[in-house]
């Protein structure tokens, strides 16, 4: 066995060894944005194969998949797990300089001691393998998430949703990990996509009151924030392709949303001034609160429309946008901060165009209250990748404070995922390791230690009042 994916992996200087291996590796993790289902979570259910495991759900995978040639049925189809991961150990072995590459390795080695490489040639003893482990073995969600020692995770939810799996993870016994909902108000922003009508229905019955107006939208996310609130929700989550912007009257806006109600075809900028009166709403309440917003910021989102209306959303055909972002940003961000309501800020891009108007942005704006308390997000997405996060890092090192960056969350939907924040780690620690070894830095081993802690876990404790 040669050195792949060793526990040097990455790790090319004695400084950047030093950090990961003291203390970087062995830190907690605050997975602070992820997709994972709290009803899974609380059901706790052992998976059945690896490919359920892995496969499942996993539109990474299933876009690799694709672009080897690989068949529908064998992504999101009936083809049988063992075809399944067949399949996706065939493509695999043709994704050099894909993270899934070092992903999937991670995870071999992290949760079913497997190091040996994944292709075809190795596909059918690695799956009998990791199967004998989940047969003997406990893979279940709650087991996975204290073995990668993840303390806190926040869901994405609804406005809507009872939150009913949160209150009862709270009870369960022995599961060291607190599961908290995070407020995620898309569709009742996106009054131009179809089903709007139905969605605002469904917001006023789960927020007993009635919504003839965009003031009762207001109310009734407001309402729903502080039931979140009770539940303990810290964080907001919002996705734009681009942020909007753009003012009006109550009586335009009220125009707007019927419209939208009546399924009536809206212009770019009636859009804007419904989602613009909206979100400054919603961020005083935010800020009311205590709660961050996180914006994700730059999907272009189903552009396949065939696929869209075989398989539905989230299933692998969305790529990256290019609007421009900067002045509208900017002016949003401002109206809330000259009437004191900006809250804490965490601004993620898609496009790394972005990198440096996102980067310069949170210095227009930090505050006393918090420690930056307008963060540059961490890599996503597209640009999850190690040039991703290194330029990510890179950027904020030049332009902001990366000693007091929030770090890494895993946006995922899978539950072995967490090998990603080892990724991540050790890119952080290869980054800084070198900096330390050219000259750049001071080898001052307390404060490093600091430093690397802090993005590693600490600082996103103390930024989101976990």
């Amino acid at each position: 066995m040669n050195n792949f994916i060793d526990k040097d992996f990455l790790l090319d200087t004695k400084c950047a060894k030093m950090l990961f291996h003291e203390y970087a590796e062995n830190m907690p993790i605050c997975d602070y944005h992820c997709h994972l289902s709290p009803k899974e979570i609380y059901e706790n259910k052992q998976p059945k194969d690896i490919t359920q495991l892995w496969l499942s759900g996993d539109h990474y995978k299933w876009r690799a998949m694709r672009s080897c040639g690989v068949d529908e049925e064998y992504c999101t189809g009936n083809a049988s797990s063992k075809d399944k991961f067949l399949k996706f150990a065939y493509t695999l072995q043709y994704c050099i300089g894909n993270p899934l590459y070092h992903w999937a390795h991670i995870e071999l080695k992290k949760y079913f001691d497997i190091d040996t490489p994944l292709s075809s040639k190795t596909a059918e003893s690695i799956y009998e393998k990791a199967n004998e482990a989940i047969k003997n073995g406990d893979f279940r969600p709650q087991t996975l998430i204290m073995k990668s020692n993840v303390k806190v995770v926040c869901t994405t939810d609804d406005p809507i949703d009872s939150l009913e799996y949160h209150k009862l993870l709270k009870d369960v016994e022995g599961f060291d990990c607190k599961v908290l909902p995070s407020f995620r108000p898309d569709k009742a922003l996106n009054i131009n996509l179809d089903g709007f009508a139905q969605y605002i229905e469904s917001l006023s019955k789960a927020a007993d009151m009635k919504i003839k107006s965009v003031n009762d939208v207001i109310t009734a996310l407001c309402k729903r924030a502080d039931y979140f609130n009770e539940v303990g929700c810290k964080v907001s989550d919002q996705a734009f392709d681009y942020v909007p912007y753009k003012e009006c009257s109550e009586e335009k806006l009220d125009k707007i949303f019927k419209k939208g109600l009546k399924g009536e075809e809206l212009d770019k900028n009636d859009i804007d001034r419904y989602r613009t009166a909206i979100m400054l709403a919603l961020g005083k309440k935010y800020n009311e609160l205590g709660w961050a917003m996180e914006i994700h910021i730059g999907a272009l989102r189903n552009n396949n429309t065939l696929m869209f209306n075989k398989l539905g959303a989230d299933t692998g055909f969305d790529s990256v946008d290019d609007h421009e972002i900067a002045k509208p940003l900017s002016r949003f961000l401002d109206a809330l901060c000259k009437e004191n309501n900006l809250p804490k800020t965490i601004l993620f891009n898609l496009n790394d165009k972005d990198n440096t108007p996102l980067a310069t942005m949170l210095g227009n704006f930090q505050s006393s209250e918090a420690q930056s308390k307008i963060q540059f997000g961490p890599a996503w997405w597209f640009l999850d990748t190690m040039d991703g996060m290194t330029a990510q890092l890179k950027t904020l090192g030049n332009l902001g404070v990366l000693g007091k960056f929030v770090g890494m969350e895993t946006d995922s939907r899978s539950f072995t995922s967490y090998g990603r924040h080892d990724y991540f780690r050790r890119i952080l620690c290869r980054l800084i390791g070198r900096w330390v070894e050219d000259g750049w830095y001071a080898n001052d081993e307390e404060i490093l230690k600091e430093i690397i802690c802090g993005i590693s876990y600490d600082n996103a404790m103390k930024y989101f009042n976990f």
